[in-house]
């Protein structure tokens, strides 16, 4: 028995296991101290016009409503960083582009964050490393 984090995920030591890092829990805390009165509409619906403008033109529409005003659909936006991206990483519009992205040979870190674009609510839904070649 291995004792590293591959054999916790049933993957044999050197593969490219990508893990996947959920906030679902961080999610759901501030979700509940906004209904219960100790986090204000402002303190949780602060997205920044750029999140915001590329939730509209190129954000992934779910089927779940927004858990603060429950007036849209939530929407997925999707950015890349890595070593020879922008510092600011970049915002993937498609699964086709990540898959393109992740032939390079660097190893990038993906990162979905959920909008509301009526609202402004946004939280880091989950993150992921996109393996490159070696």
């Amino acid at each position: 028995m291995s004792f590293r984090p591959e054999a916790i995920r049933g993957a044999t030591a050197g593969s490219d296991l990508a893990g996947i890092v959920d906030y679902r829990l961080a999610r759901n805390m501030v979700i509940s101290e906004f209904h219960k009165g100790r986090l204000s509409r402002l303190d949780v619906c602060d997205a920044h016009p750029e999140l915001l403008r590329a939730a509209v033109n190129v954000g992934e529409e779910t089927r779940e409503d927004c858990p603060i005003c429950a007036e849209a659909k939530v929407r997925l936006v999707s950015y890349l960083f890595g070593k020879r991206l922008p510092p600011s990483g970049i915002c993937v519009t498609s699964r086709r582009e990540l898959t393109r992205l992740s032939k390079g040979a660097d190893q990038l870190r993906c990162y979905v964050v959920e909008v509301c674009t009526t609202c402004s609510w946004n939280h880091l839904a989950r993150s992921f490393t996109v393996a490159g070649r070696r």
